[in-house]
C-alpha cells in the first residue's frame, strides 16, 4: 500500500511460498490476518490460493505479475489483538484507503478527526517552526465526498485539520496509528465484505460477512443490517452451484438459504466463512504460545519507546532550562552594568578624589565581578541527571524476564493458528478451467465445530470509542458544529441520509448488532425469508 516489493518465481512456485516470503521481507508475524490479491482474467478481485501453484491460477498475466499484499480478516477489537506495529500499520493504510476512496463510508466530522491522526502519524507533533503554511496541500487527507459537500477551501480544511493535529502533541507515531483504527472501527462498513444474494422469494439483497458473523442487508442500505447471525451460531456451510445453505446449530430451526449470481462467489463466501469463523472461535481461548511471545515482545518494544521518548523529553526540558538560566544571567548582568554606570556618574560628579567613593566604587566593582563569577561557576558545572523513575526500570525489568519466561517455553502441542487460518480452506480444488462446467454440480461443505468457549457473544455489549472516550466525543461534537454552517445540503449521499437517521434514531454499530439479533434463530431466518 505504500511500497512496491519485487520477487522472482519459478513454475513450481506456490501461493504460499511467495506469501511467505512477502511476510519474511515485511516482518510481519501476524500473517493469519492476511493475504495475497489478484485481478483475474475475467475482471475479478481474487485472493490467491496458498496451496497451489501460482502459475497455475488465473493470474492475469502481465510482466511482472501483480499481486497486493492485503487484510484478508480483521480483528474484532484493533486495541486488544494487533501486537506488532508493522501489522498495525498495515491495518492503517488499507483502511485509510478504503476511508479515502468512500468503500467504507465516514461521515465528515469523524473523516477530520482521523485526518488529524493521520497527520500525526505521518509528521510527528506539529511545530511552527517545520510546518509552514500549506505543509499539507500535496497530502490526501478526506474523502472527495466530503470535500464536495462543504464550501471550504483548501486552506480552510488545511486550517481545521491542523487545529486537531496540535491536540495530539506528545503522541508517538504507532500511537497515532492506534487511535486512528480504534475510531474507525467502529464505522459500520468496516471490515465487512459485501456480497449480492437473493433469498427463495428472489429479493435481492447484500449478504455482510465480517469477523463478528453474517449479517443481511437491504439493497439500498449498507450501513444498517436486517438481520444477524453469529459465528457461535453456525455449525456447517455448504454450497452447490449457486445455492448456499447455512445450518444453525439450533436443530429446531430451518437452514438459511440463499442464492448467488456466480459458483465462484460462493467460493469466496464459504473461504471467508472459515477463516472468520476460525479466527472468532480462536479469540476466545487462551493465547498460544506464539502470541504470548508476540505480546511480551510488543510490551517491551513500547517500554523501550516509552524511555527513549521520556529521555528526550528529559533532554528538551534540560535545554530549556539552560537557556532560561543563560537569559536570566544577561539579564542580571546588564542590569550590574548599569548599576556600575550609574555609581561611575555619580562618584565623577561628587568629588573624585574621596577616598571613600574610590573604596565605594572598588568594593561595589569586587561584588559585580564575584556575583558574576559565582553565577557562571553555577551554569558551567550544572548538569541533569537522567534517572528514569524506579518503577518503570521494574517494570521493563519484569516485562524482560516474562519474554524469556515465554521464549523458553516447551512448544504448544498444536498447530499455531496462524495455519488455521491462512492455509486456504481447500474448498477450490478443481482446476479452473473447469469451473463452470463439472463443477456445478459438486457440494462443497465445512462443518464448524462450536466449543465451549466463554463470552462469545461479548462483541454485543461493546460501546463506541466515542462513547467511552470522552475527549473523542467532544472532538466530534466540536467539529461538526463547525463544520455545520459550510455544508451543502443539496449533495447529500444516500448514506449520508442514511446515517443522520440512525444518529437521530440512536443507533450506532453495536446497538444495531444487539437488536439485529434479538429472537431466535428460527424467527431470524423467519424474518429473511419475508424480506
Amino acid at each position: 500500500m505504500d511500497a512496491e516489493l519485487e520477487f522472482a518465481i519459478q513454475s513450481v512456485t506456490t501461493g504460499k511460498q511467495l506469501f511467505e516470503q512477502v511476510v519474511k521481507t515485511v516482518g510481519l508475524r501476524e500473517v493469519w490476518y492476511f493475504g495475497l490479491q489478484y485481478m483475474d482474467n475475467k475482471g475479478y478481485l481474487t485472493w490467491l490460493k496458498l496451496e497451489k501453484k501460482v502459475l497455475s491460477q488465473e493470474v492475469k498475466r502481465e510482466n511482472p505479475l501483480q499481486f497486493m499484499f492485503r487484510a484478508k480478516y480483521f480483528p474484532e477489537d484493533v486495541a486488544e489483538e494487533l501486537i506488532q506495529d508493522i501489522t498495525r500499520k498495515l491495518f492503517f493504510l488499507q483502511v485509510k484507503d478504503g476511508i479515502l476512496s468512500d468503500n467504507i463510508y465516514c461521515p465528515p466530522e469523524t473523516a477530520v478527526l482521523l485526518a488529524s491522526y493521520s497527520v500525526q502519524a505521518k509528521f510527528g507533533d506539529f511545530s511552527r517552526e517545520h510546518h509552514k503554511a500549506g505543509y499539507l496541500t500535496a497530502e490526501r487527507l478526506l474523502p472527495q465526498r466530503v470535500l464536495d459537500q462543504h464550501k471550504l477551501s483548501k486552506e480552510q480544511w488545511e486550517e481545521r485539520i491542523q487545529v486537531w493535529h496540535e491536540e495530539h502533541r506528545g503522541m508517538l507515531k504507532e500511537d497515532a496509528m492506534l487511535e486512528y483504527l480504534k475510531i474507525a472501527q467502529d464505522l459500520e462498513m468496516y471490515g465487512v465484505n459485501y456480497f449480492d444474494i437473493k433469498n427463495k422469494k428472489g429479493t435481492e439483497l447484500w449478504l455482510g460477512v465480517d469477523a463478528l458473523g453474517l449479517n443481511i442487508y437491504e439493497k439500498d442500505d449498507k450501513l444498517t443490517p436486517k438481520i444477524g447471525f453469529p459465528w457461535s451460531e453456525i455449525r456447517n456451510i455448504s454450497f452447490n452451484d449457486k445455492k448456499f445453505v447455512i445450518k444453525p446449530i439450533d436443530k429446531k430451526a430451518p437452514d438459511f438459504v440463499f442464492y448467488a449470481p456466480r459458483l465462484r462467489i460462493n467460493k469466496r463466501i464459504l473461504q471467508l466463512c472459515m477463516g472468520n469463523h476460525e479466527l472468532y472461535m480462536q479469540r476466545r481461548k487462551p493465547d498460544s504460545i506464539e502470541v504470548q511471545q508476540m505480546k511480551a515482545q510488543a510490551r517491551e518494544e513500547k517500554h523501550q519507546r516509552q524511555m527513549e521518548r521520556a529521555q528526550l523529553e528529559n533532554e528538551k526540558k534540560r535545554r530549556e532550562t539552560i537557556e532560561r538560566e543563560k537569559e536570566e544571567m544577561e539579564r542580571e548582568k546588564r542590569e550590574m552594568l548599569m548599576r556600575l554606570s550609574q555609581f561611575e556618574e555619580q562618584a565623577r560628579k561628587a568629588e573624585r578624589g574621596t577616598d571613600f567613593l574610590k573604596s565605594l566604587i572598588k568594593l561595589l566593582i569586587a561584588n559585580f565581578i564575584k556575583h558574576l563569577s559565582e553565577r557562571l561557576l553555577f551554569f558551567v558545572n550544572k548538569r541533569v541527571i537522567y534517572k528514569l523513575r524506579q518503577e518503570v526500570q521494574d517494570d521493563l525489568l519484569k516485562t524482560r524476564e516474562e519474554l524469556q519466561l515465554v521464549m523458553t517455553a516447551p512448544p504448544p502441542p498444536a498447530a499455531a493458528p496462524a495455519m488455521l487460518v491462512v492455509e486456504d480452506v481447500h474448498v477450490e480444488e478443481a482446476e479452473v478451467e473447469q469451473e463452470d462446467h463439472d463443477e456445478n454440480s459438486r457440494t462443497y461443505s465445512a462443518e464448524l465445530l462450536v466449543e465451549t468457549i466463554q463470552d462469545n457473544r461479548n462483541e454485543e455489549e461493546r460501546l463506541t470509542e466515542a462513547e467511552k472516550n470522552e475527549r473523542v466525543q467532544r472532538q466530534l461534537l466540536a467539529l461538526s458544529s463547525e463544520l455545520a454552517d459550510a455544508r451543502d445540503d443539496d449533495k447529500k449521499t444516500q448514506n449520508d441520509i442514511l446515517h443522520m437517521e440512525n444518529m437521530r434514531a440512536g443507533r450506532d454499530k453495536y446497538k444495531t448488532l444487539r437488536q439485529i439479533r434479538m429472537g431466535n434463530t428460527k424467527q431470524r431466518i423467519d424474518e429473511f425469508e419475508a424480506l
